[in-house]
């Protein structure tokens, strides 16, 4: 007998007590919002803070715990947001401190929490206090608070060091002094237009310790920290004495980078955090070269939750997913940490692409492969990923199956990276596409007044409104995915998973009453059946105690 197997949705008295439960970041389930790209209230073709709100009903009804934001402060938006001019504004873009405080009060409303983004390691240049170091000349107490060195060579025409920059370039910039004449350099990890806080200086700690207080007056429930593993510098900025030093990324300690002062900042945020009651957290973003170092960050009096970047980056491949996730789990366990999942998010190639392509191209890709091999893969991912021990971020659209678009004009894209020429590939407008809501209209549904990237013609088919309801679709996969996991609250708890036997390729294990197989090959393959099938990310046939399992499909069964 073939079948898909699939489970209803969740209630609505289920989701209104996710925030009454103690410890639920150990297993919740986040959904990262991009804001310009999620609904856009006033017609603009720029998503904001009011079509976030808007649209919170159907994150409750798809099952999600909490929300995480990604940046909407005042922002000359050099680099999405991330270049911050105030970090206590709205930027008018996505509208006021009132549509903030009413978004969070309507998430909590529906039991939902919200984590916003927090940019830490660097600031806009438009920022009142980098106005002020270059306006007020060398010597200014303020140009402490930034990284303002002399340039080496004969006139300081050289920069200080030999970084790079993550874009691409030298990572230092010269400024024309009051005077007009060349003067110092600043250092800028990112665009120059984002120079780097220098986290010795007293008022850079204070300064972030009350913007931490901001936000949770405001009622947040906690902060994803970007370029957590940045902020405190080597002392000297001693040289890397190499080129190409983006390629060293994620495989050695830099000088910049995972720096172990870091870990004093987060202690003392800590400390700022646990003042305030309903169990806030912090989520770190940090490219470390371990995952053992990556649980130096959510030891117990630092951070929750550290982003599981070895994992986002693994091949379907049940040898290596296998070795990453005994690692991850290994790593976290004598911290006390969650494990967390990811498969994508707002920097890299959606996962409905990068498993359409040939394995071994990394995170950022530029060609569409087999659209149809890429969603069933990601389909299985999905449900590999949501029957892990720990938490698991959803990034907007990937519960519609979307592809990256990877063939915008050059003209319409809006990467800083893409025009820097070096550094990253500066493609990460594809998977930062507005998501479609309805079948067709302006931009399906997105906004009455066009989008800020192009949708493609196919977008209407993918919207919600067309997978609606519709059993097998991958919206009603992720809404039935959430409903169980949500039934069944050991399925996030725990640290450990059982293997058990399976084929070459094959990933099958169990966890109390629960099991999960997933296949990863190009071929079907049988297994024994465990039990009563509880959902599968595609077609599979059952027979004399056995389990036929197509290629690249994943199985939930309960023993039970």
């Amino acid at each position: 007998m073939s079948q898909q197997h699939t489970a209803a949705p969740a209630d609505d008295s289920a989701v209104a007590t996710v925030a009454d439960r103690r410890d639920w970041w150990r297993d919740a389930v986040i959904y990262q919002v991009y804001p310009r790209s999620f609904a856009d209230s006033n017609g603009d073709g720029m998503g904001d803070l009011e079509g976030v709100r808007s649209r919170l009903p159907y994150l409750r009804d798809l099952g999600v715990d909490a929300v995480w934001l990604s940046p909407f402060y005042a922002s000359p938006q050099a680099d999405a947001g991330y270049d911050v001019a105030d970090y206590r504004a709205v930027d008018p873009m996505f509208g006021n401190l009132l549509d903030a405080d009413a978004l969070i009060r309507d998430a909590h409303g529906l039991g939902l929490r919200i984590i916003v983004d927090l940019v830490p390691n660097h600031s806009s240049d438009q920022h009142e206090w980098f106005k002020r170091a270059v306006a007020e000349g060398p010597g200014s107490p303020l140009r402490e608070r930034y990284h303002f060195r002399p340039g080496k060579g004969k006139h300081g025409e050289l920069p200080p060091n030999d970084w790079e920059s993550i874009f691409g370039g030298p990572a230092w910039t010269r400024v024309t002094e009051p005077d007009g004449t060349p003067g110092e350099w600043y250092l800028h990890l990112f665009a120059p237009e984002q120079p780097d806080f220098n986290w010795e200086h007293p008022a850079v700690g204070d300064e972030f310790r009350s913007i931490l207080r901001f936000w949770l007056d405001m009622g947040v429930d906690g902060f994803r920290i970007d370029v957590a593993h940045g902020l405190v510098k080597a002392d000297g900025l001693p040289d890397l004495g190499t080129h190409d030093q983006l390629k060293l990324l994620g495989n050695d300690v830099m000088p910049f980078f995972d720096q172990d002062g870091v870990h004093e900042v987060y202690r003392q945020w800590r400390k700022v955090l646990d003042e305030y009651a309903g169990e806030k957290i912090f989520v770190a973003e940090a490219w470390t070269p371990t995952v053992e170092r990556t649980a130096n960050y959510v030891r117990p009096d630092e951070l929750h939750q550290a982003f599981n970047f070895q994992y986002l980056g693994t091949d379907w491949d049940a040898g290596q997913l296998r070795t990453v996730i005994d690692r991850t789990l290994e790593a976290m366990r004598p911290v006390g940490a969650p494990a967390t999942w990811v498969l994508s998010n707002h920097d890299v190639t959606r996962h409905a692409t990068r498993f359409a392509n040939p394995p071994g191209l990394g995170t950022q890709i530029r060609t569409a492969g087999d659209r149809a091999l890429g969603l069933r893969r990601a389909r299985a991912a999905t449900l590999l990923m949501l029957a892990l021990p720990g938490s698991a971020y959803v990034y907007q659209g990937e519960e519609l199956g979307l592809p990256d678009v990877v063939d915008l004009p050059d003209e319409v894209r809006q990467d800083p990276a893409y025009f820097r020429g070096a550094g990253q590939d500066g493609f990460r407008d594809g998977c930062r596409v507005p998501i479609p809501w309805t079948r067709a209209g302006s931009s399906y549904g997105f906004g009455g007044g066009g989008s800020w990237l192009p949708q493609p013609t196919t977008w209407g088919e993918l919207s919600v409104e067309a997978q609606q309801g519709v059993p097998g679709s991958t919206l009603e996969l992720y809404r039935s995915a959430l409903s169980v996991r949500r039934a069944r609250p050991d399925l996030g708890a725990g640290d450990s998973v059982q293997w058990l036997r399976a084929p070459e390729g094959v990933l099958a294990f169990r966890r109390g009453d629960f099991v999960c197989v997933a296949n990863t090959t190009g071929e079907s393959v049988t297994t024994p059946s465990y039990g009563r099938v509880l959902l599968a990310s595609g077609e599979f046939t059952e027979a004399d105690d056995e389990t036929k399992v197509p290629a690249d499909t994943t199985v939930w069964w309960t023993t039970a």
